[in-house]
């Protein structure tokens, strides 16, 4: 799952979100837009990188969800809760890649035809097996609006050892759906990023 290392020059069509800029508006108020893409990828560690073991890191996209009615849920390949995109939580994620070695990465669909039925949605990955090293992953999260510029935010800042790292905050305050970079590095998995973000939900053990 190689990220394209290839792109020379400046991409005026996409914004990096960083640390001295991390937040950026995805809609406008009133705004409908189509269905937006959310791309989980990392590097396979070609240089002998842990991606190479005999077992190799099975990294996962995911997010937590609350809908503006009050339901809360969460949308990951555990439990086989891969969503669903006409119906709630509108939001659908693609079949799970195992092995790292699928050259799309992992997909998270998010339907923004009424964006208004959201209040937030916390964008997160991570690591179901293998050793918790994020520098070698080198991840990116990529977000594919119908309308905009592509949205970037890099999985810098590494700290290894922690499972999980909670990428992106979308939130919904009445002036359209902002985005806002987390980065957030988190020891434990789902159960621990609810505590971090007070999602208040309630989690069973699950497996895939």
């Amino acid at each position: 799952m190689a990220i394209d290392s290839n792109a020379g020059g400046v991409n005026l069509s996409k914004v990096t979100l960083s640390k001295a800029t991390p937040s950026i508006n995805l809609t406008k108020p009133g705004e409908q837009q189509g269905t937006m893409r959310v791309n989980l990828n990392w590097s396979t560690g070609s240089k002998g990188g842990f991606f190479r073991r005999a077992k190799p890191v099975d990294l996962d996209l995911g997010c937590l969800y609350e809908l503006a009615n009050g339901n809360k849920g969460v949308v990951q390949a555990v439990g086989n809760n891969f969503g669903a995109l006409d119906a709630e939580p509108y939001i659908k994620l693609d079949g799970d890649d195992r092995s790292g070695t699928a050259a799309g990465g992992e997909n998270m669909h998010i339907n923004l035809a009424r964006p208004e039925l959201f209040r937030r949605i916390l964008i997160f990955a991570f690591i179901y097996e293998g050793v918790p090293n994020w520098a070698a992953a080198d991840g990116v999260v990529t977000l594919f609006p119908t309308a905009g510029p592509q949205i970037e935010v890099r999985l810098d800042s590494p700290v290894d050892g922690a499972r999980s790292c909670a990428i992106a905050l979308l939130q919904n305050q009445g002036s359209g759906i902002t985005v806002h970079r987390e980065v957030h590095y988190i020891n434990g998995a789902q159960r621990e990023i609810d505590e971090a973000y007070r999602w208040g939900m309630n989690w069973q053990s699950a497996r895939k």
